[in-house]
């Protein structure tokens, strides 16, 4: 955690302060949430939310949102934080072991990770870890280890960490340019129209008090669009293959509910009595799979695919296939 404390000698015990941090060309082109998450490592996520909206934060002496991406020269304002808010991040034994299970490619640059349904991405909220403490305690060596995009809690699959912050600079260039390509298995409900390849339709995110995000269709929003595909048709269930273009905050289980065949056992966007007849059906969790990303690296293309994990795999292939 970046911090400096009031080291004047009056006897009293050392006070955080705001400590002003200026973006040199290795930060340049990181969101503001993410940069403040890397400086003040155990803190949670909402804490951080709730600095930058109350304008703790400030950027130029002025208010951003936790997506503004931060260019050189910038000054950010990290205000002082209570050692009680950080604390040691402490992760399961069983998590740490099986961290090298998980691993799906790995060189000097970059690490990506088949990530299991239930953990998040990062603390916060009520939770004492994610996969980025997970990672940092499991490789400590790794000092600038960073998340190069999300997954929901509830969404298992593939998900890219850099380990220098020049490739988190070219792994974000490419995911704004729109030269990454990411794949998702999405197993939606009822009979998807094969007409149907693509959903566009612009999404407006919230924030809730509690931190939790949501999104729906809004004209207003910004644009959003899923490329679909039918890998498979079920007995009242169809599997996609899905390509989020653009990245918006739960993307794809917004615009398969919003044409009528929500992602099953969705706790946020699916319908309850679908949810509850499929779980007496065998599914315990979301069926939303980050089966594949194709990235620009190295001169040519790099190509990562995750497979699911057994339970859902075989649950999957006992499920009656319509022809």
């Amino acid at each position: 955690m970046v911090s400096r404390t009031d080291t004047r000698g009056n006897g009293e015990s050392p006070k955080p302060v705001a400590v002003m941090l200026e973006i040199d060309e290795g930060r340049a082109g990181q969101r503001l949430d993410n940069f403040l998450m890397s400086q003040l490592r155990g803190v949670p996520r909402t804490r951080v939310y709730r600095m930058v909206r109350s304008g703790e934060v400030r950027v130029n002496k002025g208010r951003k949102q936790a997506a503004y991406r931060l260019q050189i020269g910038d000054v950010v304002r990290v205000p002082p934080v209570r050692q009680s808010e950080a604390g040691e991040v402490r992760v399961p034994t069983n998590q740490l072991e099986a961290f090298s299970d998980w691993i799906l490619y790995e060189d000097s640059h970059l690490l990506a990770i088949n990530k299991p349904a239930g953990l998040a991405v990062h603390g916060g909220s009520g939770l004492s870890h994610g996969l980025i403490e997970l990672a940092r305690k499991a490789r400590p060596e790794l000092k600038q280890l960073e998340l190069v995009h999300r997954l929901d809690r509830d969404t298992s699959g593939v998900i890219l960490l850099a380990k220098r912050r020049s490739a988190l600079r070219q792994l974000h260039e490419s995911l704004r340019m729109r030269t990454a390509h990411k794949t998702y298995w999405a197993l939606v409900s009822g009979a998807w129209p094969a007409r149907q390849q693509q959903v566009k339709l612009n999404l407006a995110r919230d924030v809730l008090r509690s931190g939790e995000r949501m999104a729906s269709v809004n004209p207003e929003g910004k644009f959003a669009l899923t490329r679909t595909s039918i890998l498979k048709k079920y007995d009242g269930a169809t599997l996609l293959a899905c390509e989020p273009v653009t990245g918006r905050t739960h993307q794809i289980r917004v615009h398969t509910q919003a044409i009528g065949h929500a992602i099953l056992g969705d706790p946020k966007y699916g319908l309850d009595e679908d949810n509850r007849r499929w779980r007496e059906r065998g599914l315990k969790r979301m069926f939303l799979h980050a089966a594949q990303i194709d990235i620009p690296w190295q001169d040519g293309r790099l190509q990562i695919s995750a497979p699911l994990d057994g339970d859902l795999a075989h649950w999957l292939e006992a499920l009656n296939e319509r022809t």
